[in-house]
């Protein structure tokens, strides 16, 4: 099937804006009276508040409002439990809870009215351990419950006694990861307008899930969802982190706005982002595994435990995610598997980029190498002797048949293009010096979009100005990802007309309908089908417009017009190139108008139905999925501990690439990604404080870390997805700790079985720089 506009590499249509300094981010905004928004945090993970006295802040100059728990209407909010606070009342239960907001007239001002307010605390004990919070007599972090368990998902398949007494191999190990920061360029902000063009509040800023945030702060005001208008602005990233968090702060801006009746700016430092912000949630994970000789699984057993930190948040979908792909792709008849949440002390945690599947990978695919080692075989021809098909059972008992299951196809090419057979082998042989290198590899299957975790549809809107140029709104939101352009191709592709007539509305809750959070790379799968949906719609109503004015003179019908390079023509024989031009697209629509024809159109799109059965984990939680294999191959200085990532070749099956060029860069950016958590990112605390809350004790990689990446993109378009397209964005990052690590492995000879990486732990008498190869 060719095309015109889809499957090919465009520029992103935000890119000119950027690059120029034109694109409006939120600290870029500025509104007349506009007053400057600050925090008063906690001194402490765990406290009971005493006294909060706030005359000296009210009285210091330029102080208009001094806000407490006490003037917060609802104090408590979330996406899934509504059990997080605005601003602590009677108890701070981690490290960046809020106590107090200011508003002044300069951000000199607030920073001194917060140095003015008087908290009185009773410094409490707290829980920093989830494997203590799982304890029956464990202090409960929160009062009101019955304990510290978030959730616990039960998956069931088979008889798992059964499974493990046909085993002839039986391996038990434990992996552990860690709290990771997002590290998004742009740190919060958000702007509240009151009483702006009929809302109660407006919400401007560096917002991910736009109707997220409005229902958090209508809420919190305790008024109806109409009456809080969100507008989000170009985004400096996010990965996830800019939902729970932004709401947060959106709601106190919004208290301070209506308060003052002047609009608030609140603008986080890079020291207050990583100390409030929610984190990925660490893992302590406990897999047993059975095989016979020859290397057939039998069994699995799972027990997974993350650490939710204070608050709910995402918590109950991360470990669903988990639990649905903590056996990786792989044919196991017997299967139990249990992930947990449990609430602490520490910082807490929320949605990442990967969503509760980097951790089990990292576990699981780490296992298989071990299990390989044990077994004798080579690790890739065990991955490809129990691997999933077409018509594969899954773990949760969803059979495979309703799209092609490329993961074998996909690791052979990753296989090829990185030259693994051959480099496999040459470093098994023995080498020399302190130098050595390895190669290893990671495969994965993941469910696109949201699945059971939430309703799962979005709504564009398609306008056409009456000199044909386009105005289209979508209910997801531009991250970073590229939306904006992907969306754009698809409107292009199906009215036939160039990129450059189509004008890319931001996201305003007052146009579009809620169309969920911009999450589980739903984005090109849903949305993208929501775009197609509006498009249709609009081109059928110029085909019969068409048809009424010109099918009687040229005698054709509507379904026969074709519409390309912005004109609209009919066939006149059997040669493709055999056609006749109608009238231009522009032409069109100036005689639409006049006809008083309306060319605009909502498109909806919900996902196929799918099941869930809570109590035994079966059903089909996902309606269709995406196939990885990436392999890494690295350069261990076994003297010093350094680690070098050499080179990764990612292959991943994306169904069709609308943009090719824009897969690559997720795959490039993925990619660095897993190479940071699997080697030197860590976010450290110690009793619930942040030990590192800036980037000169927090390390990323730079651009002197990245390898060599070799994309490669693999299609077998998909029934449901536009044109076939179905989902990048999230796994290309959830395969790179677990490639690394197993390479790791076959350079050293030694297992690591935490993130990140740290050879410290394996070679004796030697140190190693966390901060990898800088």
């Amino acid at each position: 099937m060719s095309f015109n506009k889809v499957n090919k590499s465009v520029k992103r249509i935000d890119a000119y804006e950027k690059v120029t300094g034109r694109a409006k981010y939120g600290a870029d905004l500025k509104f007349a009276g506009m007053l400057y928004g600050k925090v008063l945090r906690t001194k402490y993970p765990h406290a009971r508040i005493l006294k909060i006295d706030i005359k000296k802040a009210l009285e210091y100059p330029g102080v208009e409002a001094v806000l407490t728990a006490r003037d917060v209407p609802n104090n408590q909010f979330g996406v899934i439990i509504r059990n997080q606070q605005v601003l602590a009342g009677k108890e701070t239960f981690y490290i960046g809870d809020g106590v107090a907001v200011v508003a002044a007239r300069t951000e000199e001002a607030a920073e001194r009215a917060l140095e003015l307010i008087e908290v009185k605390y009773q410094e409490l004990p707290g829980i920093y351990d989830p494997e203590e919070a799982m304890k029956e007599d464990a202090d409960r972090v929160h009062k009101e419950l019955p304990g510290n368990q978030v959730i616990h998902h039960p998956l069931r398949k088979g008889d798992i006694e059964e499974g493990f007494a046909r085993a002839d191999v039986i391996l038990e190990r434990e992996y552990t990861t860690q709290f990771v920061e997002h590290s998004y360029l742009e740190p919060e902000v958000v702007i509240a307008v009151p009483h702006e063009q009929n809302s109660l509040v407006t919400i401007y800023g560096s917002v991910q899930n736009p109707y997220a945030t409005q229902n958090a702060v209508a809420s919190v005001l305790q008024v109806e969802l109409s009456r809080v208008r969100v507008i989000q602005n170009h985004l400096g990233g996010s990965f996830g982190g800019k939902d729970e968090v932004i709401s947060s702060m959106a709601a106190r801006a919004a208290l301070l706005a209506l308060k003052t009746n002047r609009p608030v700016k609140m603008v986080n430092s890079r020291d207050e982002s990583i100390l409030e912000s929610y984190k990925r949630h660490p893992y302590r994970m406990k897999y047993k595994v059975g095989a016979t000789r020859e290397g057939k699984l039998v069994a699995m057993e799972i027990k997974a435990v993350a650490d939710s930190g204070a608050y709910a948040c995402q918590t109950p979908f991360v470990t669903w995610r988990s639990v649905v792909q903590a056996t990786g792709p792989y044919e196991v008849p017997h299967v139990k598997t249990d992930t947990y949440g449990y609430y602490t002390n520490n910082i807490y945690t929320g949605a990442m980029r990967g969503y509760g599947s980097p951790q089990v990978i990292f576990a699981q695919e780490s296992l298989m190498d071990e299990l390989a080692t044990e077994l004798g075989m080579d690790p890739l021809e065990l991955r490809l002797q129990n691997i999933y098909h077409n018509n594969s059972i899954t773990a949760s008992g969803q059979r495979l048949d309703n799209h092609k299951v490329s993961l074998k196809e996909v690791i052979l090419k990753a296989v090829e293009a990185s030259n693994y057979r051959e480099k496999y082998a040459e470093y098994n042989k023995s080498q020399s010096g302190d130098k050595k290198r390895g190669i290893g590899m990671a495969i994965s299957f993941r469910g696109c979009s949201l699945g059971a975790e939430a309703v799962d549809a979005a709504a564009a809107i398609i306008h056409i100005q009456k000199d044909g140029s386009l105005d289209l709104y979508s209910g997801l939101a531009e991250n970073g990802q590229g939306l904006k352009t992907i969306f754009a191709q698809i409107a292009a592709e199906e009215l036939g007309i160039d990129l450059d007539r189509i004008n890319f509305m931001e996201v305003d809750t007052s146009i579009i309908p809620d169309s969920g959070s911009t999450v589980a790379s739903r984005s090109t799968l849903i949305g993208g089908n929501a775009v197609r949906n509006a498009a249709r719609k609009v081109k059928a109503i110029i085909a019969e417009f068409i048809e009424e004015e010109y099918g009687d003179e040229f005698g054709f019908k509507a379904k026969d017009l074709i519409f390309k390079d912005n004109r609209i023509y009919v066939a006149e024989g059997k040669d493709v190139g055999d056609i006749k031009e109608i009238i231009s697209f522009k032409e069109m629509a100036g005689k639409a108008y006049n006809a008083g024809v309306l060319l605009s159109a909502y498109g909806w799109y919900k996902a196929p139905e799918i099941s869930w059965d809570e109590e035994t984990g079966q059903g089909n939680p996902y309606f269709t999925y995406v196939y990885g294999c990436q392999i890494a191959e690295v350069e261990v200085d076994t003297g010093t501990g350094e680690i070098e990532v050499l080179k990764m070749t990612a292959a991943h099956d994306v169904g069709r690439a609308i943009n090719p060029a824009n897969v690559k860069g997720q795959i490039y950016g993925g990619v660095m990604m897993g190479l940071g958590y699997a080697i030197m990112e860590e976010l450290e605390t110690e009793e619930g404080y942040i030990r590192n809350t800036n980037f000169d004790g927090y390390l990323i990689p730079t651009v002197r870390d990245m390898p060599e990446i070799i994309p490669v993109i693999v299609e077998n378009p998909d029934p449901v997805g536009p044109y076939g397209a179905k989902s990048i964005g999230e796994p290309t990052l959830e395969l790179g700790s677990a490639a690394i690590a197993n390479a790791v492995f076959q350079a050293t000879g030694r297992r690591i079985r935490s993130l990140p990486l740290n050879l410290e732990r394996v070679l004796i008498g030697h140190s190693l720089s966390k901060g990898g190869n800088r």
